[in-house]
């Protein structure tokens, strides 16, 4: 076949407009895919699911998911908790109401995320695996940590000075853990938070209190009355053997487990027993601004009840005061440990993720994950001086660290 000049000047220029078309084409859809990437949230879905919870939101609908600790097959499982208002603490008339659970005053609380249970054994064991990890690290000069990238980096909890007081009542993987200090809890979030991606964190008491009512104003999520308790909550008349499974009762109206009784939740406030006074006059607030940050180590609050308690101390306003000197009388170590509690109600003290629809700036998340506590800040920086504690950096690579490491 004979080509003109001019048949090849356009057959050229065809072939040029088609590479140039295709190419353009496969730039949309990268731009397509990225734009997509960067529209996907974890818990977040284009369309509302025909069954189960959901939360309406710009552009979609916040869905339950499950997030898996990276490294192992332990999974998470987050609900959707609809934003809302309430008000928040007790009632002058409810029965056995304590004078620290009011004034009552409006809360406003934005949507979030709630772990379906509190944190189990399976769950904390993977965070505590980190102390010899770390430690490792160290002597092998493996990812130092220094001031330059400090805030990138957790303590792990030491090894139990007495594990037959923690573990008494078991360690099953289901179960709930406990005795760890507030500080540890935060600690498990930021290490979690920085190895999946995503902010996970303490409830503030008023987040906390918002979820456990489930939408009811009542004493308990189910009512007014202690009646139907034993369908709902592991107290003192049913569970006298220690910290039940997670999840074996009936939910809230949320669909999260435990929020009463099995162990009571660390939130991240300082205990005030003036009450909500100082929030009082500044009504309505928001949830997330409803915070004393606590600047001794205790007391602070934890909610919800446990397993150890009387049925009027599980109800959704009640509140228990951390109280380090009693907490921690049998721990012999100076300073006491920042990460372990060593006496009674602590095996009843456990701790459940939160995370918010809207992730927050960086100097709020760093609020929530590391102690605004002077005395906490010494304790911690004298274990590691002497050798009995130490830092690690955490992220998405950590796991791959690790397993180099190991081989």
């Amino acid at each position: 076949m004979k080509y003109s000049l001019k048949s090849l000047h356009q057959s050229s220029s065809l072939g040029l407009v088609l590479v140039l078309s295709l190419t353009w084409v496969a730039t949309l859809a990268d731009a397509a895919k990225a734009a997509a990437a960067d529209q996907t949230v974890l818990g977040i879905a284009s369309e509302k699911p025909a069954t189960g919870p959901a939360v309406e939101v710009e552009g979609g609908f916040m869905v339950p998911y499950s997030m898996t600790i990276p490294g192992t097959d332990l999974k998470i499982e987050m609900i959707p908790v609809p934003g809302g208002s309430f008000m928040m603490g007790s009632p002058e008339q409810e029965e056995e109401r304590a004078d620290d659970e009011g004034p009552q005053f409006k809360v406003n609380v934005d949507p979030m995320w709630v772990a379906k249970t509190e944190v189990n054994w399976a769950q904390y064991k993977e965070f505590m695996k980190l102390y010899n990890v770390f430690k490792e690290f160290e002597r092998n000069g493996v990812r130092p940590v220094d001031d330059s990238n400090k805030a990138d980096a957790i303590t792990a909890p030491t090894q139990l000075y007495e594990p037959s007081f923690t573990y008494e009542y078991g360690e099953r993987p289901e179960q709930p853990a406990v005795t760890m200090t507030q500080y540890a809890a935060q600690q498990f979030t930021k290490w979690l938070s920085r190895v999946s991606g995503q902010q996970y964190r303490l409830p503030t008491e008023a987040e906390w209190e918002y979820a456990a009512r489930g939408g009811k104003a009542t004493a308990f999520s189910w009512g007014d009355s202690a009646d139907d308790i034993d369908d709902y909550a592991w107290y003192y008349d049913n569970a006298d053997d220690g910290q039940m499974a997670v999840g074996t009762k009936k939910p809230n109206a949320f669909g999260l487990y435990d929020m009463h009784g099995n162990v009571a939740e660390w939130t991240v406030n300082q205990h005030t027993e003036d009450g909500y006074k100082s929030f009082a006059d500044k009504a309505p607030i928001n949830a997330i601004d409803v915070v004393k940050w606590p600047v001794t180590s205790s007391p602070c609050v934890v909610r919800g009840g446990s397993w150890e308690m009387d049925p009027h101390q599980l109800r959704s306003a009640a509140r228990l005061a951390s109280d380090d000197i009693e907490w921690k009388d049998a721990d012999p170590n100076f300073p006491k440990s920042p990460w372990w509690l060593t006496d009674d109600p602590a095996r009843g003290v456990g701790f459940r993720l939160f995370r918010s629809y809207k992730p927050l700036d960086k100097e709020t998340i760093t609020k929530f994950w590391e102690p605004t506590s002077e005395e906490v800040l010494m304790d911690v920086e004298s274990r590691v001086m002497e050798g009995r504690g130490g830092y690690g950096l955490v992220d998405e690579k950590l796991h791959d660290v690790i397993q180099s490491s190991q081989k």
